[in-house]
């Protein structure tokens, strides 16, 4: 049996997804590096950090589609 087409709402789950993983990563690095003194930095690299882990949140959500 073939899988049912992928819907806009597939599209916006993802997308939404992703950009929420690298608001959290982000947010989480500015904290933790508000501790040390490195915020910025550290919330870059939560941002880097995010979008690398959502793509594969994404990827194991929607591989079958």
């Amino acid at each position: 049996m073939s899988s049912p087409r992928p819907t806009r709402a597939d599209a916006a789950t993802a997308g939404i997804g992703l950009v929420v993983t690298m608001v959290v990563f982000a947010a989480a690095g500015y904290g933790l590096g508000s501790l040390v003194d490195l915020a910025v930095p550290l919330g870059l690299f939560g941002l880097f950090a995010g979008v690398f882990v959502g793509l594969a949140l994404v990827h194991a959500r929607f591989r079958r589609i």
